[in-house]
């Protein structure tokens, strides 16, 4: 699944359609997360004036009304001609003056809406700190985590919590700063929460330096793949060797999700409940 980084990075390249007109606006399979609205050729006639990101949705902002796009767990927007021939699962297509733009979703698990005040109130709203404000910082997180006993791992996955920290990149941060990722979250000292906002935001600044993470299928509007996926030291390596203490890397289930750790370099401490 894109995560924050894949977003942010698919928002920069979607940056040339700036002031750009759209022409035509064609729906092709109208049935993704929620069905695209059977309104969207409003914007025909409509400039694009600005693009901006909340968590891992891209808000698209055109002259007289504002777009809710979510690229789900397969999605990808290009940028493309207009001759080019479609592909498959091709759902939503906005041409503009000089440029196509081409959402793709095999899985169909992501969105496009109007952004209003419903989806606002449903979507946005509910919505934690983004990880690179000033917002989230250490007494925040403290603040947020001292009563949660869920896997350390799970609580900084949770968007009310903190929005776009996805399982690449909470599985990189723990293990960076040493900590289990089974670990209780309101058991973590001040020190370690501390430790754990900085490499949080150093991992995402330099995931989205590198273009985000291309595991599978995820490319920017652009066609560009993401490299920050040849840096994992931990996540998609158990079996492998610890790169630190050479010690085999371990996998454990947490929410769902795999989550690959050292034993040695990430020891989950004995916790003494007062």
């Amino acid at each position: 699944m894109p995560e924050l980084p894949e977003v942010e990075t698919t928002k920069s390249s979607l940056l040339p359609l700036l002031d750009q007109r759209v022409k035509s606006v064609s729906v092709h399979q109208p049935k993704l997360r929620w069905p695209i609205p059977a309104d969207v050729s409003q914007l025909t006639g409509q400039r694009l004036i600005a693009l901006s990101r909340r968590s891992k949705y891209i808000f698209a902002t055109f002259e007289q009304a504002t777009m809710l796009w979510h690229l789900g767990m397969s999605g990808s927007f290009r940028i493309c001609n207009a001759n080019e021939p479609l592909r498959k699962h091709d759902h939503f297509i906005i041409q503009f003056d000089d440029f196509e733009l081409r959402y793709h979703d095999p899985r169909r698990f992501g969105c496009i809406l109007w952004l209003n005040e419903t989806t606002q109130k449903q979507l946005i709203d509910p919505l934690g700190p983004e990880p690179l404000s000033d917002d989230f910082d250490a007494d925040y997180l403290y603040n947020a985590l001292k009563s949660k006993k869920t896997a350390i791992k799970v609580a900084i996955m949770d968007n009310h919590v903190v929005v776009g920290v996805g399982n690449i990149y909470a599985t990189e941060s723990l293990f960076n700063i040493g900590v289990h990722p089974a670990q209780p979250a309101h058991t973590l000292t001040s020190a370690q929460i501390e430790k754990l906002v900085i490499e949080i935001k150093r991992i995402l600044k330099q995931a989205i330096r590198l273009g985000g993470s291309t595991l599978r299928d995820y490319t920017n509007a652009s066609g560009e793949n993401g490299y920050f996926q040849q840096t994992l030291l931990v996540y998609g390596r158990a079996g492998e060797m610890c790169v630190q203490c050479e010690t085999t890397l371990e996998n454990i289930k947490l929410g769902q999700r795999a989550s690959v750790f050292c034993p040695i370099c990430q020891a989950l401490p004995v916790i003494k409940e007062k």
